[in-house]
């Protein structure tokens, strides 16, 4: 089979497209067919070490992890002697970060149990496009968040892929979204589903009269202090884009402070694999409650133009590979 690889960290240009031995199921794993893949920061973060951090677990000098790629949709070829949860042919969707990552290939073995079914009337792309970004909104805004209806929530970065989700399912929920990004693409905001857009490039947010339940940065760039100002007495700040170390060391520690002393709660979150809450997003999805926004699909073959166009930060929604 074919699969990209690398062997030591830099830009898109070290993946290796090789051709490998098609993986044999462990006893509790089955092996998917890919058909879909999506991209996400955390790919090029990982491939370029960046921050240099994440070395610490994957490698001082060189990489542990050869493969990379998370999401993944595809069809169940051949079972593990013990898997019983899936037959052949079932088309299934995950995230397999924490199985060893593998999706940029035309095969990959994974355990049994953190797959969830594709609903037939989703595509793969379409499928591939959730599990990281999709549970990232589904789990800040409802877990994390304990948004309800009728509460109001602001979504910074509300074009990119976890806040095109994170639009949706907010205002699905019975929310009042205030959702902020750039001008060129405020209609494109509102027609998900925000009430009301801030384009960041036209005027200040933070200046905002509106007092929120709920505040979920995807972009990395609000403060604890501007976030404070902005949330109702015991409303909920959420981190979950990368704004530089610096940026997170503060919000962090600043947050920690403010999260005792002011009645508010500031916290930094990341996407966890939890197959009800990905079947919950399959079923928003076959509804039609929500959508997923695709900005380019791509051949894998090109995955390198893929992950390079992720790495500029300026798409609608989610990139994906297929095969």
């Amino acid at each position: 089979m074919k699969s990209y690889v690398r062997k030591t960290y830099g830009g898109p240009e070290v993946l290796e497209l090789t051709e490998l031995s098609t993986p044999v199921p462990k006893p509790n794993e089955v092996l998917i067919q890919i058909k879909s893949a999506s991209i996400n920061p955390a790919d090029w973060r990982i491939l370029r070490a960046d921050p240099f951090l994440i070395r610490a677990g994957h490698g001082l000098l060189k990489p542990k992890f050869s493969h990379l790629g998370s999401d993944v949709s595809g069809i169940v070829v051949s079972l593990g002697t013990s898997a019983t949860k899936w037959k052949v042919g079932d088309e299934v969707v995950s995230d397999i970060m924490g199985s060893g990552m593998g999706a940029y290939g035309e095969y990959v073995a994974v355990p049994e149990d953190i797959l969830v079914r594709k609903p037939s009337n989703v595509s793969f792309d379409e499928a591939a496009a959730v599990p990281i970004a999709g549970l990232t909104a589904y789990q800040g805004l409802l877990k994390y968040g304990k948004l309800e209806k009728g509460q109001n929530v602001l979504i910074n970065g509300a074009s990119g892929g976890v806040g095109t989700y994170a639009v949706q399912i907010a205002k699905h929920i019975g929310a009042n979204v205030t959702a902020i990004c750039s001008a060129k693409n405020e209609e494109f905001v509102l027609a998900l589903g925000a009430d009301k857009v801030i384009a960041y490039d036209k005027e200040d947010y933070r200046i905002t009269t509106t007092q929120f339940d709920l505040i979920m940065d995807n972009v990395g760039n609000c403060s604890v202090k501007d976030a404070k100002s902005m949330l109702k007495p015991k409303g909920i700040a959420l981190l979950v884009g990368w704004g530089g170390f610096g940026h997170m060391l503060r919000f962090m520690s600043q947050g920690a402070i403010a999260s005792k002393t002011s009645g508010r709660t500031f916290m930094g979150i990341a996407a966890k694999l939890d197959t009800a809450d990905l079947e919950a997003l399959m079923e928003l999805l076959s509804s039609q409650a929500i959508r997923s926004v695709i900005d380019k699909s791509f051949p894998m073959d090109d995955l390198t133009k893929a992950i390079i166009l992720q790495e500029k930060g300026r798409t609608k929604g989610k990139i994906v590979v297929h095969n």
